[in-house]
Order: structure tokens, then sequence, then C-alpha cells
């Protein structure tokens, strides 16, 4: 026990748990980024239940999410996508951080992401089609932070508070309420619960 007047000192995650918050990032970002394949749902339906305390809002949330994923078909999953998040002419739900966080305006927050990236030794593919602010890039630049990153966790927090935080509330619900969604419905209840957690965590780093 610490003596009287201590500093409380607050440890980070252990390597396991790590792994599993690195591990949510890479399928949200997998998720968000397009539709899922069949060998992805059956992943999704034949993983294990999260951790020990199994009725906490992120373990029935995932339950619901490994049930779904059982019972959807790849191709009908692809095609939802298609129609929540890419749309003809305009998207049901978009799936960039600018349209969330407008208060900072486009331009310049493409701009800081952009050097927030390269300072993090991160760039977009030659090949990629979609620009920084998609949702499955921001979830893939903060699966590196956690698993390949410079090991400094303050790095972590200003990057989710930057441009995570501001945006997932209003980014779940609207994939919650649309009328098209039905698999990304179990999707956005997972990423909600899964970033409520985060939230948490990274309160103590």
């Amino acid at each position: 026990m610490s003596s009287p007047g201590a500093p409380l000192k607050f440890h980070a995650p252990i390597a396991e748990e790590e792994r599993a918050r690195a591990g949510y990032y890479a399928l949200l970002g997998r998720l968000f980024y397009s539709g899922p394949d069949a060998a992805l749902l059956a992943s999704i339906a034949g993983a294990g239940e999260i951790g020990a305390e199994g009725q906490t809002e992120l373990a029935q949330a995932w339950r619901a999410l490994a049930a779904a994923a059982g019972a959807a078909d790849a191709e009908a999953a692809a095609l939802e996508y298609d129609e929540v998040f890419v749309g003809t002419g305009k998207a049901e739900v978009t799936p960039y951080a600018t349209y969330y966080l407008t208060e900072t305006g486009r331009e310049k927050l493409l701009v800081r992401l952009k050097s927030d990236l390269r300072a993090m030794g991160l760039a977009k593919a030659g090949g990629a089609r979609e620009p920084e602010d998609h949702v499955a890039g921001l979830f893939e630049a903060m699966r590196h932070l956690i698993s390949e990153g410079s090991g400094d966790a303050a790095l972590q927090k200003i990057f989710f508070e930057r441009y995570i935080a501001p945006l997932y509330q209003r980014f779940c619900n609207a994939v919650a309420v649309s009328k098209k969604a039905r698999f990304y419905k179990h999707v956005s209840r997972f990423a909600l619960a899964f970033f409520v957690v985060e939230t948490e965590v990274l309160k103590m780093f």
C-alpha cells in the first residue's frame, strides 16, 4: 500500500490487453473500409467471448455481432455496406471525420491529420482511394500506435481525443438509425461500446 501522500501511479495495460485493443481497432477499420467477406464473417462468428464480464455492454454487443455475423450472407453484407456508406450520389452515412468535425474546417483538419500521420511514420498508400479522414484510416492509425508505434502511450490519447472521440458517437448513432443497415447496426453497437470503454482506458494514460 502506498504511504500517505504518495502519488498514485497508473500502469500501462498489460501486453494481452494491448493486443486486444489493437485487434478491435483492426477489425473496426476493416469493417468500415468495405463489406466483410465470408472468411471474416466466419472468423467473427467463431470468436470467443470478450473478457470475464459477460454482462457488460461491450460483451453483449460483441455477442450480438458474432451472432449477426453467423447469420449474415457475405454478398448481402457487402451490398449493405455500399448502400449505407457509399450510396449513389450521396451516402446515407458518411464515413469521413471532417463531416463530424465541421468546427475545425475540412481543409484545416486534413492538413493537421496528414501532419500527425507523417509524424507517426504513416501516409496514405499510393493506390488508396479514400482520403486520410476516412474512419477506417483513423482506426488503423490507432492500431498502429498501439501495436507498432513509438511506445509513448500519450500519443494514443492525443490522437484519439483529437480525431476519434469527437465523432464516434455521432457516427455510430447515424449507422444505428440507418434504415438500410442490418448487419452494420451490430457493428456500430459494438464500435460504440468499445469506444466508451476506450475513453476510460485512455484516461489512465
